[in-house]
């Protein structure tokens, strides 16, 4: 064999040797992913586009013009923030109330020093509401557990059993707006 042969043999050996000792020595690690759960569910919460956010699209363009106007009046004569929000789910949430509590205090509905906000959420699909105040001395002071639910059992649900999504929201709003005054 020429020399020149027995060099390109051995270099090809080394070079094989030299690679087969650095796998030895390269620890393989498994790819991971870490999973934080811990805001996946106010991840599925969608961004405000104002003071009547209708993705459920249960209300006409002149009923989300009148009901905007009763809010929007409402809020400059009182700083008092009353947000509506239709979706057609909550998901992943399975309780309404929790989802619309998340909902206005990541909007950051009313204001922080007075928490003054309520959040009105309806899932017509889900057959759900739910109304969340803010903390503290302010709205849930006044519109207590009580009173939220009672003004959703004898004005808005009678409505909606009639199929009058819209009316029994207003009758809600105008119960809640005079008990909040």
């Amino acid at each position: 064999m020429k020399i020149g042969t027995k060099i390109l043999i051995l270099l090809l050996t080394l070079n094989f040797l030299s690679c087969k000792g650095i796998a030895q020595e390269t620890e393989t690690k498994k790819p991971t992913t870490e999973i934080d759960f811990s805001d996946t569910e106010k991840s599925s919460i969608p961004k405000p586009i104002g003071i009547i956010n209708d993705y459920g699209q249960i209300f006409t363009e002149s009923q989300r013009t009148e009901l905007s106007k009763i809010l929007y009046d409402y809020d400059i004569e009182t700083t008092r923030q009353i947000v509506v929000v239709t979706v057609d789910n909550i998901k992943p949430y399975n309780d309404i109330q929790k989802f619309a509590t998340d909902l206005g205090q990541t909007w950051g509905v009313g204001t922080a020093e007075k928490n003054n906000g309520l959040t009105i959420v309806v899932c017509n699909p889900c057959r759900q509401i739910g109304i969340a105040t803010g903390t503290g001395t302010g709205t849930e002071l006044i519109l207590t557990d009580e009173v939220c639910k009672k003004v959703i059992d004898e004005k808005i649900i009678p409505e909606f059993k009639n199929g009058e999504f819209y009316s029994g929201i207003k009758k809600g709003v105008i119960e809640l707006i005079e008990k909040w005054k």
